[in-house]
């Protein structure tokens, strides 16, 4: 099977898609093409709509990274929906809570940035997510977090995305920030991406355009979750 084609990635603010069916396996189906992100990176998987060529329509109830990086499965809510490869369908995600996700995790770069440790983990969710940091000797003070991160949004910096060589990353290991997720390896040139004067980092997510597209965000609450660790919970208002 030839590799899919990530359609996120060429236009994360794509909501619909045409595809080809190209292996079933229950209640999972691939496809030659896909607008859905699947599970990665603290990020969840995309859910939507998938129609067949009978009309019938399907909820996608989550997306999965397959048993290596060529496969993206999609999970729909039956096993009894009688495609086949070769079927063409018609796909939509559920674009408000996609929209939240990518809002999200540009939002989680932009607190990273002004947290200067290493990143122990992370969860991107629509309403709330969190990120962990070996913070050693650092204060946090989340009154001063919410007000300087909700100024990094305003000041509407610009979000490019762009590719980086392995060999290249071997040679700026302080560009991956996340000790729990490590960019992949032996997939060919690895993904980036770059909040201009912010932050620039390996990143497989989704994420927004321009900061000004994350909107007012408060630091509900900091975590001590050990004697080095505290984890951050970030909420969009």
């Amino acid at each position: 099977m030839s590799q899919v084609e990530r359609t996120y990635y060429e236009d994360s603010y794509k909501k619909e898609l045409t595809a080809l069916v190209t292996s079933v396996n229950g209640e999972w189906v691939e496809l030659d093409a896909t607008i859905f992100y699947p599970l990665g990176g603290g990020q969840p998987g995309d859910t939507g709509i998938l129609t067949g060529p009978d009309g019938k329509t399907h909820k996608v109830l989550d997306t999965r990274k397959g048993d290596s990086f060529e496969h993206i499965r999609h999970q729909l809510d039956t096993d009894d929906h009688r495609l086949q490869p070769g079927d063409s369908v018609d796909t939509v995600i559920d674009w408000e809570r996609r929209y939240r996700h990518m809002r999200m995790h540009t939002c989680m770069h932009l607190l990273g940035s002004l947290i200067p440790v290493p990143v122990t983990g992370g969860s991107v969710g629509a309403d709330k997510s969190r990120l962990d940091f070996d913070l050693g000797e650092h204060t946090l003070d989340k009154e001063d977090l919410t007000t300087r991160i909700n100024e990094l949004v305003a000041e509407a910096h610009p979000v490019v995305f762009g590719t980086i060589t392995e060999a290249e990353l071997d040679e700026r290991p302080e560009l991956v920030r996340t000790m729990s997720v490590q960019p992949p390896r032996g997939v060919g040139d690895i993904r980036t991406v770059r909040i201009e004067d912010v932050d620039y980092q390996p990143c497989g997510g989704t994420h927004v355009n321009n900061s000004n597209e994350v909107g007012v965000v408060r630091i509900s609450k900091i975590e001590n979750k050990g004697k080095r660790n505290r984890r951050v919970h970030l909420l969009l208002e």
